[in-house]
């Protein structure tokens, strides 16, 4: 069993109680006692469950919109994906030769990235599964982020690290839900990446198809005076671009084609 499948199924089953016990976890999960001393200080590490005496305490639970933006990215990149590749090609349409540039973790992102991957850019990343494809089919210099993998957000992460020694023009980021009050994620381990790396770039560019506009997440990232530019498809309503562009927001629509 995975370290992401035995974190799964402790979350799971925190899901519909307020405490696990270190025993109810070993009765759930083929690991040692160690082992699960181990997952429990990373999850607690995270934010995603709080660590207590004999156990985990459940974190708040989220609700039904707030489940729904949580899907991993291996079920993620399979949703929306007609929209998802219209707004990478946008999105790589603000690129120039010679850029250096900051990407984040997503499905979107990752359609991003793949579409530049070949050209003549500085690429920071401290998403796995992104630096992993810029490995394998790209020819872009890449430099990746320093720390402890964790499986759950795909993140590269150092609890003790500052922000990285990269700069960059531009922070190509995604987003789990977006609403007037700003964009939020639902993990947050990725909110304090988020917060290490918006340090180290001039523009932030977010890119989210219009079904982020109908979700709620439990974290906030930033505001939406933050963001220089959102890129996002023909889905979006008439309230929402308002509510971007009098934010100051630069809004590019990029066209859906057909599923």
């Amino acid at each position: 069993m995975t370290e992401a499948e035995r974190h799964r199924l402790m979350l799971d089953f925190l899901k519909d109680r307020p405490f696990a016990s270190v025993r109810d976890l070993l009765m759930i999960v083929d690991a040692s006692p160690a082992t699960i001393r181990r997952d429990i200080q990373k999850l607690h590490e995270t934010g995603a469950v709080r660590k207590v005496f004999g156990g985990i305490a459940a974190a708040e639970h989220l609700s039904a919109l707030e489940r729904l933006a949580a899907k991993p990215f291996e079920e993620n990149q399979m949703l929306g994906v007609a929209a998802k590749k219209s707004i990478a090609e946008e999105a790589a349409k603000l690129v120039r030769d010679g850029d250096a540039l900051i990407i984040h973790g997503g499905s979107t992102c990752h359609l991003f990235a793949l579409l530049i991957a070949n050209r003549n850019l500085r690429i920071y990343t401290n998403a796995m599964p992104l630096a992993a494809a810029l490995w394998q089919k790209g020819s872009c210099q890449v430099t990746v982020a320093g720390g402890d993998l964790y499986r759950e957000p795909g993140v590269i992460y150092s609890a003790t690290a500052g922000p990285p020694e990269f700069y960059a023009s531009k922070f190509f980021l995604g987003a789990q839900a977006i609403t007037s009050a700003g964009m939020f994620e639902s993990h947050p381990l990725i909110v304090r990446e988020t917060e290490k790396l918006i340090t180290r770039c001039d523009e932030v560019i977010v890119l989210a198809d219009s079904r982020k506009f109908g979700l709620r997440a439990r974290h906030q990232v930033m505001n939406l005076n933050r963001i220089g530019t959102l890129v996002t498809d023909d889905g979006l309503s008439d309230a929402n671009h308002k509510m971007l562009t009098d934010a100051g927001i630069k809004v590019v629509i990029a066209p859906r084609r057909p599923e």
